[in-house]
């Protein structure tokens, strides 16, 4: 298992979706995000997506250089069609527009369609959190293929449905939350698959309903749970809450289309938190209330407590300093990907500066 540093990782990525088609910008852009991810701990949305984008800019589900077009506006709304472009490109050029409408306006509200994967939420309410704004995100998958049952079901009907709320302060790690509305994002499974591993019971049931630990039942037939174990109603709840506002609200509807172009819609809000609250008081309090959650006494078998986003800051800091693993599976494919493009020396220079 290969460990990469950051930058290197950056100029694979790079390298390969620039082969694909993609622009040096957009390549940049979904690099970017895709690291990110890694560095946070999250490599289910990292470079084990590469070889998905890729496949799918092959097949005519992303098309690079599409236009984003504003398809309807107010002051303080927006509806963004994305064309099929890459949802990274896509959904940064959302999130911008919606933080100039909040801060011209005090809050400002945006969906999107007709875009590819846009990742881990996080990237884009922290765009909004560095300039003293509360944003909120959620994604949905519209009409396509669906892992998710409802609450009480057996089968698919939802998708894994995560929401992300990111709050400004004077941390020095951003207080956000970024979860999926299911037990557990789908690419933390394929993440199990390509190790190797089992799963944690709770997380999948089989074709028949059962559960299990084997993470390639759920292309056999299984389903992803609702998230909260035995109270999984209020994930149930929330994942539906989100596909209307994702889903229904940008004009992509609901349903189960295990053949249809994967589509992320999304909902954003933004909202400046100066036309509520003096910024420098209300960044400072929530400061002082994180402070005042750590402190509190620990439970047996807990050594730390920590603020919603702070084990994402310390892993990125950790992950800097001594780079980033990925999985042998993953490796692979992307040198089959470098092979195919006839890249491959270029990907071995990359490789050999890696290891100078």
């Amino acid at each position: 298992m290969p460990i990469v540093s950051a930058d290197q990782l950056m100029k694979i990525e790079e390298l390969l979706l620039m082969s694909a088609g993609a622009s040096k910008r957009e390549a940049k852009i979904v690099a970017t995000h895709s690291v990110n991810a890694n560095l946070a701990g999250h490599d289910s949305h990292g470079i084990i997506q590469i070889p998905v984008y890729i496949d799918r800019i092959q097949r005519g589900h992303i098309v690079p250089g599409a236009p984003i077009n504003i398809v309807k506006e107010t002051d303080v709304t927006s509806v963004i069609d994305g064309n099929w472009g890459f949802g990274y490109v896509v959904s940064e050029k959302a999130m911008k527009l919606t933080i100039e409408k909040a801060k011209k306006h005090g809050v400002a509200a945006t969906t999107v369609f007709r875009q590819s994967h846009v990742g881990r939420l996080t990237d884009y309410p922290l765009m909004a959190c560095k300039e003293g704004l509360i944003a909120i995100m959620t994604a949905d998958s519209g009409r396509t293929a669906k892992n998710v049952a409802p609450y009480g079901g057996r089968a698919s009907r939802l998708g894994t449905n995560p929401i992300c709320i990111a709050i400004p302060s004077h941390l020095d790690g951003p207080m956000f939350i970024d979860f999926a509305s299911s037990a557990v994002a789908s690419g933390k499974i394929s993440v199990a698959i390509a190790k190797g591993d089992s799963i944690p019971e709770g997380w999948i049931i089989n074709s028949e309903g059962n559960p299990t630990t084997n993470p390639n039942d759920l292309a056999l037939g299984g389903t992803q749970l609702p998230l909260g174990g035995t109270e999984a109603h209020k994930g149930y709840g929330l994942s539906v809450m989100i596909e209307i506002l994702s889903g229904i609200l940008p004009g992509l509807g609901f349903g189960h289309d295990p053949s249809g172009r994967h589509n992320d819609g999304c909902f954003m809000a933004v909202f400046d938190v100066s036309a509520f609250h003096p910024l420098q008081s209300f960044k400072k309090e929530v400061t002082d209330f994180a402070k005042y959650l750590k402190e509190t006494p620990k439970a047996q078998g807990f050594e730390e407590i920590y603020y919603p986003g702070e084990l994402e800051h310390i892993n990125t800091e950790k992950l800097k300093a001594n780079g980033i693993s990925v999985d042998d599976n993953t490796w692979d494919s992307l040198h089959k990907i470098a092979v195919f493009y006839n890249v491959e020396r270029e990907l071995e220079c990359i490789n050999e500066k890696k290891e100078s």
